[in-house]
C-alpha cells in the first residue's frame, strides 16, 4: 500500500512540474506576443499619424475625431470588428455635448459586433461628420473617395488622409474599388 501511495505522489509531482512548465511557457509566449504586438501597434501608430498629421484642424476636438475616425477607416480595411469597436470607444470619448448625434452613431459602431453593421454605421457616421472636417480643415488636404458599389450598388462614401483607395466597404475583397471624388483643402 506503501508503494502504491510513494507512486501516485511521484506521478502527481511530474504531472504537477509538467503543468507548470507548460504554463510558464504559455505565460512568456504570450509576454512576448504582447510586445511584438505593441511594437507593431506603434509602428502603425507612427505611420498613420505622420499621414493624418498632414492635415490639421482648427478646433482639437475635430483632430482628436479626424484620427479616431482614420483608425475606425484602417479598421474596416482590414476587416478587424474588434478594432473598429475600440477605435469607436475612442471616438465617441472626443465629442463635446454639442455633437451628441455623433456621438450616438460612434457609440453604436463601438457595440455592434459584425462588420456590416460596423460598415453600415460607418457609413451614416461619415455623412455627419463630413461638414465638420470641411468646416475645420485649416490646413493639408483629406479625400472625399467612394465605391459605387457599396450597400448593394447604392454606393458609399468615406473620408481619407491619402489618395490612394482602401475601400472600407469591402476590405480585402475590393480593396482597390473606389475613386476620389473631392480633394478638401
Amino acid at each position: 500500500m506503501k508503494r502504491r501511495k510513494s507512486n501516485y505522489n511521484g506521478f502527481l509531482a511530474i504531472g504537477m512540474a509538467a503543468a507548470m512548465i507548460f504554463t510558464s511557457c504559455g505565460e512568456k509566449k504570450n509576454r512576448q506576443d504582447a510586445k511584438i504586438s505593441t511594437s507593431e501597434e506603434l509602428e502603425q501608430a507612427k505611420e498613420s499619424t505622420a499621414d493624418i498629421a498632414d492635415a490639421s484642424f482648427s478646433d482639437g476636438m475635430t483632430g482628436k475625431v479626424f484620427h479616431n475616425y482614420q483608425r475606425i477607416r484602417m479598421a474596416l480595411v482590414n476587416s478587424d470588428a474588434d478594432e473598429v469597436q475600440t477605435a469607436a470607444g475612442n471616438l465617441a470619448e472626443s465629442f463635446t455635448v454639442e455633437r451628441d448625434n455623433m456621438k450616438l452613431n460612434a457609440l453604436a459602431m463601438a457595440e455592434a459586433n459584425d462588420l456590416e453593421t460596423q460598415r453600415e454605421l460607418f457609413s451614416e457616421f461619415t455623412a455627419k461628420v463630413e461638414p465638420m472636417f470641411k468646416e475645420s480643415l485649416s490646413e493639408g488636404t483629406i479625400y472625399k473617395q467612394f465605391c459605387p458599389m457599396a450597400f448593394d450598388g447604392k454606393g458609399g462614401y468615406w473620408i481619407s488622409n491619402v489618395d490612394e483607395i482602401r475601400n472600407p466597404y469591402y476590405g480585402e475583397k475590393m480593396l482597390k474599388c473606389g475613386k476620389v471624388v473631392e480633394e478638401i483643402q
